[in-house]
C-alpha cells in the first residue's frame, strides 16, 4: 500500500503546524522546508481546514494553525480525510470485473491487511511525531531559510552561507 502525495503532503503540513504551536505557519515555509510543490500544498492545506485539523488566518501576515490540540489529531483520522479511496485490489471497488471474486479469498486477507494498518495509524497522534519540536528540525526552517537566502545574496559561502539543521538540503517524510 502506497499513500497519495496529497496524503504525505498532508502529514508534513500538520506536522509542521504541530512543531510550531506558537505561530502560523505558511505554505510558502513549509513548501521549502520540504521541497515540494507550493500549488499542491495550498490544495492540501484547503482541504485540512475544510476538514477542521487546520485553521487559517488570512492577510498579509496569516498563515496556518492547528484547529485542535496535536494530541487529539489522530493520525488514521489525517489519512482517511486525505485518501480518495482504499481501493487495493480490484474486487473493492465498483467496477469489479474479476471473475473469481465471489470464490476468492484474497478479498478478506487484504481488508484484514487494511485494518492493521489503519489501525496502526489510529495508535499514533500529531503530538507522537513531533514530541520534541526543536529535534524534528522544523521550528528553525524559516530562520535558516531566511539565512541562506541573505547570505546567498550577499556572496558569502562556508556554513554561515548554508542552511543548517535536520531539514537542510533533504526531504523528509
Amino acid at each position: 500500500m502506497q499513500l497519495t502525495a496529497f496524503s504525505d503532503y498532508a502529514l508534513r503540513l500538520m506536522m509542521m503546524a504541530a512543531a510550531n504551536r506558537d505561530r502560523l505557519v505558511t505554505i510558502e515555509e513549509t513548501a521549502r522546508a520540504f521541497d515540494i510543490s507550493r500549488a499542491h500544498l495550498m490544495k492540501v492545506a484547503h482541504h485540512l481546514v475544510r476538514q477542521g485539523f487546520l485553521k487559517a488566518v488570512r492577510g498579509r501576515t496569516g498563515g496556518l494553525t492547528l484547529a485542535r490540540p496535536p494530541e487529539a489529531i489522530g493520525l488514521g483520522d489525517i489519512v482517511r480525510a486525505t485518501e480518495r479511496d482504499f481501493t487495493l485490489v480490484e474486487c473493492f471497488g465498483s467496477a469489479n470485473r474479476c471473475r473469481i471474486t465471489p470464490r476468492c479469498r484474497l478479498r478478506g486477507v487484504i481488508a484484514d491487511a487494511l485494518g492493521a494498518f489503519l489501525s496502526v495509524l489510529d495508535r499514533h497522534t500529531l503530538q507522537d511525531l513531533v514530541r520534541n519540536p526543536d529535534d524534528f528540525g522544523l521550528r528553525v526552517v524559516e530562520k535558516n531559510l531566511q539565512l541562506a537566502e541573505t547570505n546567498m545574496v550577499s556572496g558569502k559561502s562556508g556554513p554561515e552561507g548554508v542552511a543548517a539543521g535536520p531539514m537542510a538540503g533533504k526531504q523528509q517524510h
